[in-house]
Parts: C-alpha cells; sequence; structure tokens
C-alpha cells in the first residue's frame, strides 16, 4: 500500500502496520488482507458481496478490525456484512471507511452491517469515516447498521465522521430484547457544502431493555445537517435521545427527535439542542491569547471529544 492509505487505515482503524487478531482489510473494491483466529472466523458471504464475521460463544477480550478503503477515483460499492455473536462474549469490533479522491469522478462505499447478539455478550463498535484528496470528485459514503441485540446483550457504538465526506446517510435501526442494553455516541462535523443525516430507530421490545443515543455535530461553512431519531417503548423500558448540535458562519441544522410509548411502563425522554458558540467562552479563552480562530477550534475539539 501507498503511504497516504496506511494513513487512512491508521486514521479509521488506528492500524500501524499488521493488526494483531481477526481483521478484514478491503481496498479498491477488493481483498486486501485477511486473518482469522480460534474464535473469530471471516469469510466471504454467499450471495451477496461482503462478509461474515462468526464470533464463538464465549470468546472474550478479543478484537476484529474490518477497514475499508478506497483511493481510486470512481469506485462505487455496496457490501453487506454480518456479525454473529454468540453467547457470552466480550469483544471489540473495529470498522471504519476512509476515501482518498485525487479524481474528478465520485467515489462511494455503502456499507450495511447487520448485528446478531447472542445473550449476555457485549459488543463495543467503533467506527470512524474520513475524505481526502484534492480531487473534484464526491467522497460519499451511507453506512446502515441494523442492530439485534438478544436478552442481557449489551452493545456500545462509536460513531465518528469529523473529516472530509460530502454527502452521507447514516442509519442506525435497533431492536432489543429483555434486559437488553444499547449505547450510542454519535460525533460529526460537517463544513463546506457538506450533508450529513443521521436516522436512528430504536425498538425497545423487551421487558427492562434500555437505550442511550446521543449526537454532538458541528455544522461550518454552507453545510446542512438532519438528525432523525426514534424510540418506541414496547415493554417496561428506558429509553434517551439527545441531538446537540453547534451552528456555524451559514449553516444549517435540523434536530427531529420522536419517541413514543406503547406501554403504560415505558420511560423516554428527548432532548434537542442546537447554538453557536457563546461569546464568553470566546473571550475567555481570547484572553489566554488564543486568536478567534485558535478559541473556536478548541472548543469545537473538546466539544466533539
Amino acid at each position: 500500500m501507498e503511504n497516504y492509505e496506511l494513513d487512512l487505515l491508521k486514521m479509521i482503524a488506528d492500524i500501524d502496520g499488521t493488526p494483531n487478531g481477526a481483521y478484514n482489510i478491503r481496498a479498491n473494491g477488493a481483498l486486501a488482507s485477511r486473518n482469522v483466529t480460534e474464535n473469530v472466523l471471516i469469510k466471504e458471504k454467499d450471495g451477496a458481496p461482503g462478509i461474515e464475521i462468526i464470533i464463538k460463544a464465549g470468546t472474550k477480550n478479543e478484537k476484529v478490525h474490518i477497514p475499508v478503503i478506497i483511493s481510486e477515483s470512481g469506485i462505487k460499492e455496496t457490501v453487506y456484512n454480518d456479525f454473529i455473536i454468540g453467547d457470552d462474549c466480550d469483544v471489540e469490533i473495529v470498522a471504519g471507511c476512509g476515501i482518498h479522491n485525487c479524481g474528478s469522478e465520485e467515489s462511494r462505499h455503502d456499507g450495511i452491517h447487520s448485528f446478531f447478539i447472542g445473550k449476555n455478550s457485549k459488543v463495543k463498535y467503533v467506527e470512524r469515516h474520513v475524505g481526502e484528496g484534492d480531487g473534484t470528485g464526491g467522497k460519499n459514503m451511507n453506512p446502515t447498521t441494523v442492530v439485534n441485540i438478544d436478552e442481557g446483550g449489551y452493545m456500545e457504538m462509536e460513531t465518528t465522521q469529523i473529516k472530509g465526506i460530502d454527502n452521507t446517510k447514516r442509519v442506525t435501526k435497533a431492536k432489543l430484547k429483555k434486559d437488553a442494553t444499547l449505547i450510542v455516541r454519535e460525533k460529526l462535523m460537517t463544513h463546506g457544502t457538506q450533508y450529513a443525516e443521521t436516522d436512528f430507530v430504536v425498538d425497545l421490545d423487551g421487558e427492562n431493555s434500555s437505550a442511550n443515543v446521543v449526537s454532538r455535530s458541528v455544522a461550518k461553512d454552507n453545510s446542512s445537517q438532519l438528525f432523525l431519531s426514534e424510540i418506541n417503548g414496547n415493554n417496561i423500558c428506558n429509553g434517551h435521545t439527545e441531538c446537540d448540535a453547534i451552528i456555524m458562519d451559514k449553516a444549517h441544522v435540523s434536530a427531529v427527535p420522536k419517541i413514543t410509548a406503547n406501554h403504560i411502563d415505558a420511560s423516554l425522554i428527548h432532548e434537542a439542542a442546537i447554538g453557536k458558540i457563546a461569546g464568553e467562552q470566546l473571550i475567555k479563552l481570547m484572553t489566554l491569547g488564543l486568536t478567534e480562530q485558535q478559541a473556536e477550534e478548541q472548543i469545537v475539539n473538546g466539544f466533539l471529544k
């Protein structure tokens, strides 16, 4: 791989050299490298482009890397990846996509990830998206994550997109059974004329299931963002959705949270806040010797940390 491709892998998946454990690295529409372990099997998906990641029941403290990079202008791909996690597991999955486009054609990656999380299993899922390159072609991606959590299961999602993606629609749909938990932390930044749409739908079907969905975003220049979030309480459950956004320059941000209680003991909360950087925050940092631009950068970085 070229140095810029290795830099992309570092940014999206913390890969520096050959990763430990199981991994599947996809580059420019094809398999670049793969490794499996005793507890983690990765194989080609039947009938559709993509892979199956099968994690043996009882697997603990293993990390799986499945990054994708596109460095050739004009590549457009859709892949379907299934994650089948057995009962009583505790694993981390690091995904993400990096696009380096120096050409005039659109480069796009659409990834549909389906999770089947076994009973009492714990999964941490980290997904990062980055775009770069000085070409005029678009750097676009549309991730879809479908989550099914069995009884007592737990999933923590960290999704980050803070650089260079021109157009994205990010969809997450989740169904939770009894005592299952979903935690989502989204970080997003747009600039220029970029557009980003986030769409969460969570069904709390099981008794004592819970979800906490939090999005933090910054919109700069003439970019636009739309945040949609829906939590359906279909049993005794707890649900919370929150969108906090900083708007700058001539950007546009819309937040549409929705909660629906279909059970008398469903406890649901939604929050949304959009605003500019407070003047007193800027003044305080500027009195410490920072320029206004440096002060804004510090505030934004702290907000998205």
